[in-house]
């Protein structure tokens, strides 16, 4: 299994901004697939969100991630931030 770590920064519309405008496109990535499983929380008072994803495999996140771009969504997404996303990909230990 591979954790997506993806850490979001608003700009000037903040997170409420941003998640009114994702609230179409999450049920979509869940809908994907190999997406097992996405989270996403705000960190103190909204300068921060984070989205936690599980997929099967990062082939099946970059495949997501090339979608999401070809289709505009995270160029939209981007437009929002203050800063360039920050995305970790991370591999089950097995542990």
């Amino acid at each position: 299994m591979t954790m997506v770590w993806v850490d979001l920064k608003p700009g000037d519309g903040g997170c409420q901004t941003m998640l009114e405008c994702l609230t179409g496109s999450l049920p979509e990535t869940l809908g994907c697939d190999g997406c097992q499983d996405l989270k996403v929380y705000i960190e103190g008072d909204g300068e921060g969100m984070v989205f936690i994803e599980y997929w099967d495999s990062a082939e099946h996140y970059q495949r997501y991630l090339n979608w999401r771009t070809e289709t505009g969504v995270l160029d939209r997404l981007v437009e929002m931030l203050a800063a360039p996303p920050v995305i970790r990909i991370a591999e089950d230990s097995g542990v």
